[in-house]
């Protein structure tokens, strides 16, 4: 089963403390965190800004060897999890290859299927890890949301995800119809890493007959190599929810050595981004993949491809993940799901085409 194991009394004790900390009031919380305002002028949300303080006191798991990061990791994910109502549907799934994923569905109805891919640095997380952000789409854009367990690094470094990406996506198509929806309005999506293989999966369905209806692209990592420094990587290379650091300990695990750094699946960046789907991108005002990610949506507006950007100012990246501690957070991740709401509602993609702004 992927839901989160039942709390120790340590962590449902760390856990109220977290909460209750991160939802002072917001004059108390600014004179307990050190509020910083990026270059653009953005400020980080107080109780965002106190979480960082914490995480920066703690352990670093990029010191650590990914099967003991990932223990780390989900212990953190297990402790903090939103709390979800009961589903209608919670199901796991074996696909072909030995491959896993889970179906939510929150009701007895839905308006389509997303198949989404987790973050992690294709390194560590697991669809447990995302229990409760799948939970938090599926109730909020009213749709069937398809985890997938794709394999990860080291022990299978690139280009595994992708294969295991095409491999879900077959199986999505093939048996959307038996769940009640239809196979021509899938939307992909995925944050930070599971973003990175939700794009590439989109470059390489081109063609098709059956594509993505929509890609949903939160934080995503479009340049996983980091063949450029952009500004945003030197501004944010310290910040506690993704360091430069860490960033490199994820390529070095993922990357193996005589990878072709200009490789589309390596950085979307490269590839051809004439006649993909329309998109969603949210970036974060205080990460260090903000620049690429609005480089990728500024480049698919380029080509013809609708992109609406949802800028986030005051979040940090991974800020799916903090919904259960953050105000902010849990509003950021409601417009996403409306994005997606939207888009498959009967009027279609109207909502897509709304202005890039960097």
């Amino acid at each position: 089963m992927t839901s989160p194991a039942k709390l120790t009394l340590a962590e449902r004790m760390q856990r109220a403390m977290g909460i209750l900390a991160c939802r002072l009031p917001q004059p108390i919380l600014r004179r307990l965190a050190n509020v910083p305002v990026n270059t653009d002028g953005e400020e980080m949300a107080p109780e965002i800004a106190l979480l960082m303080q914490m995480t920066e006191k703690a352990d670093d798991y990029s010191d650590l060897d990914p099967v003991r990061a990932r223990e780390v990791i989900a212990a953190e994910c297990r402790t903090f999890a939103d709390r979800m109502p009961p589903f209608a549907i919670q199901e796991e799934l074996r696909l072909p290859g030995g491959l896993q994923a889970t179906r939510y569905r929150a009701g007895s109805a839905s308006r389509g299927l997303l198949l989404f891919f987790h973050g992690g640095g294709f390194v560590v997380h697991s669809r447990a890890d995302y229990d409760s952000p799948a939970k938090l789409l599926a109730l909020k854009a009213g749709v069937d949301v398809l985890s997938v367990e794709y394999r990860l690094a080291p022990e299978h470094p690139f280009p595994a995800p992708h294969d295991d990406a095409l491999t879900a996506w077959d199986y999505a198509v093939e048996h959307a119809a038996q769940w009640g929806l239809d196979p021509h309005r899938i939307v992909v999506a995925g944050d930070s890493a599971g973003a990175n293989i939700a794009a590439v999966l989109c470059q390489q369905l081109r063609g098709r007959e059956v594509q993505p209806f929509l890609q949903v692209l939160m934080y995503p990592v479009v340049d996983s190599a980091l063949t450029v420094q952009r500004p945003s990587h030197r501004e944010f290379a310290d910040c506690p929810a993704l360091t430069a650091k860490q960033i490199k300990w994820f390529s070095n695990h993922y990357l193996p050595a005589g990878t072709d750094m200009t490789d589309p699946r390596v950085n979307p960046l490269l590839g051809n981004l004439d006649g993909l789907p329309p998109a969603v991108v949210s970036v974060a005002g205080f990460d260090g993949l903000r620049d690429e990610a609005l480089e990728y949506a500024a480049g698919l507006l380029k080509n013809g491809v609708p992109a609406r950007v949802l800028r986030e100012g005051g979040l940090v990246h991974g800020y799916i993940q903090f919904t259960a501690l953050s105000r902010t957070s849990r509003a950021a991740t409601e417009r996403i799901a409306a994005a997606i709401a939207e888009a498959v509602s009967p009027d279609g993609l109207a909502s897509t085409s709304g202005t890039y702004r960097v």
